[in-house]
């Protein structure tokens, strides 16, 4: 479902120091549309322009954090689907470099469901929470595509056998999961738990240096950033050859029409 231009679907609200963006589309699962993708960038350039802002937290409404690419707002547009892959490859690049620069820590706090782009976002972020409903599958491969772009900030983060797992076989796992594999920070058993996670981590942040923060950020962010910019656009080429190849045209269809691809076997083993 499309959002239209105008409709505020990411809010910003700063409290001491802290601006928090706060995801609110929940009609398309928060899906990157071309407002949403605007909007929060221009919260993320507000933040780093401004000196009193010492971080940014990235949350969400609704009960998915974000599903990834909003590919039928583009179709809808009359992008054809080569145009409408590219667009949101685009996209997922621009912010998740914007959230890797920004010379500020970006928090993502996470109660919900973590699909596609939505692992961009928090693999890019320097720190990730995840509540008790929190759920995650990266399930590009059932749809005949691959993780391609979100590997950029995924692979440097999760265990090696973590991704061998996880990036092929497309399993549900949870907060707790994902945090002993790397893919979040912290799992918080509730609501309560991880407001005080949240808040220990921003009374640390509200008593460092703007200087030290950005000196900090840049450390634990180089070796990230200069392989991002080594391969991002080998990537994205491998994501456009997947995207218009025949598995994921019949992947897409599958998964539209709530049937089973050609190449699932999952029916014989169940006769």
């Amino acid at each position: 479902m499309s959002t239209p231009a105008d409709t505020e679907v990411v809010h910003s609200a700063v409290d001491a120091g802290v601006m928090t963006l706060t995801l609110d589309s929940p009609r398309n699962r928060n899906a990157l549309s071309r407002a949403l993708v605007g909007q929060l960038t221009s919260g993320l350039q507000q933040a780093a322009a401004d000196d009193g802002i010492r971080a940014v937290v990235l949350t969400h409404a609704g009960t998915t954090f974000c599903a990834g690419a909003d590919l039928g707002e583009a179709l809808k547009r009359g992008a054809s689907p080569d145009e409408a892959s590219a667009e949101a490859t685009a996209s997922m690049l621009d912010l998740m470099r914007t959230i890797l620069e920004l010379p500020k820590p970006v928090i993502a706090v996470v109660d919900g469901n973590v699909r596609a782009g939505g692992f961009g976002l928090i693999g890019a972020a320097d720190i990730a929470l995840a509540g008790p409903h929190s759920t995650f599958a990266l399930t590009e491969s059932r749809l005949g595509l691959a993780p391609s772009m979100i590997s950029l900030v995924l692979l440097p983060k999760m265990t090696a056998r973590s991704a061998g797992r996880y990036f092929v076989s497309g399993e549900t796992f949870d907060a707790p999961v994902a945090a002993s594999i790397g893919v979040i920070t912290e799992a918080a058993a509730d609501s309560d738990e991880l407001g005080k996670a949240l808040d220990g981590i921003l009374d640390g942040v509200r008593r460092a240096s703007p200087v030290g923060l950005a000196a900090s950020k840049e450390l634990t962010t180089a070796g990230i950033r200069e392989e991002f910019d080594r391969v991002a656009q080998r990537r994205a080429q491998e994501s456009a050859a997947l995207f218009a190849g025949p598995d994921a045209q019949a992947g897409m269809a599958a998964f539209l029409s709530k049937t089973r691809p050609p190449w699932d076997l999952t029916a014989a083993r169940d006769a």
